[in-house]
């Protein structure tokens, strides 16, 4: 088989490999057929990740199940999945939990996409191993088009939990996305299906903007702080200036969700956000626990994830058609 191989900046090659056999009853071998590129993607092929080449990449896809070991039951050859991007066993305390991109029975960070926690390859790959089946694939439900939910593995699902359960606590609240990718346009998308009485959507792109605007949002090129505008910020951009301007933008005991990659240092303004009461949440993902909230959602007919699609690419353009900036394309095998 091949793996997409990030290889340096703005460079990617197709590589060799052995076909991934299965290694034990409870695993499966699955195949891409609607992958796509995520931000953290993104900001590796400009140079700004922090793990050196070369390494497998990819952490985002619906697959095909291609063969699956005794002991799984949740799935079966020919059926649609959506893989998530972390490694998890299910039955361990954090998995039992929800905490699954913390699973104790893998290395700490253990991924697809980067060799953190392991080498467990990446699903811009025509061959993956799942190696645990039964926790770690979701159905794809059927009538949901796999090139619009390619991205359930992380940024759509990622998205559904940054503005979801907190317009659940806090119906009709007003919601601030800064950001500079798809997953701000996910939020916009998802937070005005569920209620929100406004959003305000932050982003220099002006197709972008565009975009935002088709989902109900009113836009912005810059944000100038709004003080006690939002009950919800979301910050989308890795840079720590602008999740300042987001949490100073807050009402008293706001929320703000940041679901940028901060490579780099900064400051918040700490004193702000104490006196606001402002309630902060930095993390990596449980996506797993959350994908089938979100399919659910996007089954429902109250949301359009595919208008977020910019592209839609043949597998075998992958090394040229990737490198390329685009805001959302998915790379679609058909040779299955």
């Amino acid at each position: 088989m091949r793996e997409l191989t990030y290889i340096a900046r703005r460079t990617v090659e197709w590589r060799e490999a052995p076909d991934p056999p299965l290694q034990s009853d409870v695993q499966a071998i699955v195949a891409p057929v609607a992958a796509t590129s995520c931000d953290v993607d993104s900001s590796i092929l400009a140079g700004h990740g922090f793990i050196d080449p070369p390494f497998a990449l990819g952490h985002e896809c619906v697959a095909r199940v291609v063969e699956t070991g005794d002991a799984v039951t949740t799935v079966a050859p020919g059926d649609l999945v959506v893989v998530p991007w972390s490694i998890n066993c299910g039955t361990c305390e954090r998995c039992r939990a929800g905490l699954t991109a913390h699973c104790t029975a893998v290395p700490y960070m253990a991924m697809y996409g980067a060799p953190i926690g392991g080498t467990w390859g990446g699903l811009f790959s025509d061959l993956v191993r799942v190696p645990y089946a039964d926790a770690m694939l979701v159905p794809l439900p059927a009538g949901l088009d796999p090139v619009a939910m390619a991205s359930a593995s992380d940024n759509w699902s990622l998205a559904w939990r940054l503005v979801a359960p907190h317009l659940k606590a806090r119906p009709g609240a007003r919601v601030l996305v800064v950001a500079r990718g798809s997953i701000g346009l996910y939020v916009c998308d998802i937070a005005r299906a569920l209620g929100a009485s406004d959003v305000l959507y932050v982003d220099p792109d002006p197709e972008h903007r565009t975009l935002a605007r088709a989902f109900g949002a009113a836009t912005a090129e810059t944000l100038d702080p709004i003080s006690q505008g939002y009950d919800i910020a979301v910050e989308a951009t890795g840079r720590v200036d602008q999740l300042a301007l987001a949490v100073k933008s807050l009402t008293p005991e706001g929320i703000c969700e940041s679901a940028g990659n901060h490579f780099r240092p900064g400051e918040l303004p700490l004193l702000d956000m104490y006196l606001t009461g402002v309630t902060l949440r930095i993390a990596r993902d449980n996506v797993r626990a959350h994908i089938p909230d979100a399919l659910e959602l996007a089954a429902s007919g109250k949301v359009a994830p595919e208008k977020v699609v910019s592209h839609v690419i043949d597998w075998e353009d992958l090394p040229t058609a990737l490198p390329e900036k685009h805001l959302k394309p998915v790379l679609v095998r058909t040779d299955d």
